[in-house]
C-alpha cells in the first residue's frame, strides 16, 4: 500500500513539473511599436520610476506556479547588457523584491531608444536564466530565459511608451501589448 501511495506522489510530481515547464506558441502582435508582456501573469504595479537619470515608468508582472515562466522579448533590438545580481528571496510579490532580490537585468537597445526588462526570483524561485547575450539580436516576442518557480519580471518603459494595461490585468508573455511606443527616435 505505501508504495502505491509513493509512486501516485511521484507521478504526479512528474506530471506537475512538466506542467510547470511547458512553453506554449505564442500568437506575436504586428502592430508597430507594440511593447508585449515579456511574461505570464498578473500585473501588480504601474509605478512612476527613474532609469538611469531617465523619467518612466515600471510594470511588474507577478507570475503564479500556474504560469509560464519563459520569458520572451517586449521589444525587438539588440542585448546591450545583462547584468546578473545577487540579492534576497523575498516573496515576489512584495514591492521590494524589485530592488532586492536575485536577477538578471537585461537591456535592449532598439531605434527608439532603450529598454530594459527584468527576471527577478521569488521566495521559492532561486534560479533566473538568460539565453541570450550582449550583442545578440532577438525580435518581439523570441524566447530569452526562464525563472524556475515563481517570481516577478519588471519592465521599465520611458516616458515616450504608453501603458496599455491595468493593475490586476492578466498578460500573457509575447502575446499581450504592455504598452505602445509611439516615438520615432
Amino acid at each position: 500500500m505505501g508504495w502505491k501511495w509513493l509512486g501516485g506522489l511521484l507521478i504526479f510530481l512528474g506530471l506537475f513539473v512538466l506542467y510547470f515547464f511547458r512553453d506554449p506558441e505564442r500568437a506575436i502582435p504586428a502592430e508597430p511599436g507594440a511593447v508585449v508582456s515579456p511574461a505570464d501573469g498578473r500585473v501588480v504595479e504601474i509605478v512612476n520610476e527613474p532609469h538611469n537619470g531617465e523619467a518612466g515608468r515600471r510594470v511588474s508582472i507577478f507570475l503564479s506556479i500556474w504560469d509560464v515562466h519563459v520569458q520572451r522579448a517586449p521589444v525587438a533590438g539588440t542585448v546591450a547588457a545583462v547584468d546578473y545580481r545577487p540579492g534576497r528571496f523575498y516573496a515576489a510579490l512584495r514591492a521590494r523584491a524589485s530592488a532586492e532580490n536575485e536577477q538578471n537585468v537585461i537591456s535592449l537597445a532598439t531605434p527608439r531608444g532603450t529598454l530594459v526588462f527584468k527576471q527577478i526570483a521569488g521566495a521559492i524561485a532561486r534560479r533566473v536564466l538568460c539565453w541570450k547575450k550582449p550583442g545578440e539580436e532577438v525580435s518581439l516576442g523570441e524566447r530569452v530565459g526562464i525563472i524556475r518557480f515563481g517570481s516577478r519580471v519588471d519592465v521599465w518603459l520611458p516616458l515616450a511608451a504608453e501603458v496599455a494595461v491595468r493593475r490586476g490585468q492578466k498578460v500573457q508573455g509575447g502575446a499581450s501589448i504592455l504598452a505602445k511606443w509611439n516615438s520615432t527616435a
